[in-house]
């Protein structure tokens, strides 16, 4: 039991021999880890950024075709951040109060509220470079209600971005043997370059209010 769960959490680490396994039907064990990795509250433990780039780079290798893997995975994200959104819009106040309250770390919660609270709408496109922001955001946005109409239009691009960045990346510098070897740095890099925009704004933002700290009083 153990192995198989290591098996699904580490899935980058055994998705060669994945594929070399279940054929086509490893598009659908992508599909499903994608769409719970997004879409269920209790599961942030799930690879996102690294089964992406791993992915990428086994298509790179011609053991899966890129173009079915940008529309499944982009599906999955999609329809997985959807389901959070309305978990957390219909019953998230249960959950956080019943029986299930012992699944969701109140810590990544509070940590969520307060970068949804920061990024407000945009919130939900950064948190997809954000591990385990990327599984609370839409239970959170679900929670507050926002518009549907509005999480929706954020919610697809930012899985355009995110599935687009992640696995083309890995199509084109996965196999490379110094990127091989640093993995997990390659990965941080990717994600740190992606929040760089997210860093500027907060930090023009904040200029305003130092400059108006300064203005002596009339």
């Amino acid at each position: 039991m153990l192995q198989i769960i290591d098996f699904f959490i580490h899935l980058d680490r055994y998705l060669s021999q994945l594929v070399a396994m279940a054929g086509n039907w490893s598009y659908v064990v992508l599909f499903l880890i994608i769409f719970c990795e997004t879409g269920l509250v209790v599961m942030p433990i799930l690879p996102g950024d690294s089964l992406l780039f791993a992915s990428g780079s086994l298509a790179a290798l011609g053991a899966l075709n890129l173009w079915a893997l940008l529309v499944i995975l982009f599906v999955a994200a999609v329809a997985g951040d959807a389901m959070n959104y309305w978990i957390g819009r219909e019953i998230g106040l249960k959950l956080l109060e019943g029986p299930f309250a012992r699944f969701i770390d109140k810590k990544h919660l509070e940590k969520a509220n307060h970068f949804y609270a920061k990024h407000g709408a945009k919130a939900i496109v950064f948190a997809r470079f954000v591990p385990i922001m990327r599984t609370i955001a839409p239970f959170t946005a679900g929670v507050a209600r926002m518009e549907y109409s509005r999480f929706f239009h954020y919610n697809v691009i930012g899985a355009l971005v995110w599935v687009g960045l992640f696995t083309v990346g890995g199509y084109l510098f996965g196999n490379i043997p110094m990127v091989k070897k640093n993995f997990s740095l390659v990965v941080i890099g990717i994600i740190v370059v992606s929040l760089l925009p997210t860093v500027v704004e907060a930090w023009r933002s904040r200029k305003p209010a130092v400059a108006t700290d300064k203005t002596p009083a009339s």
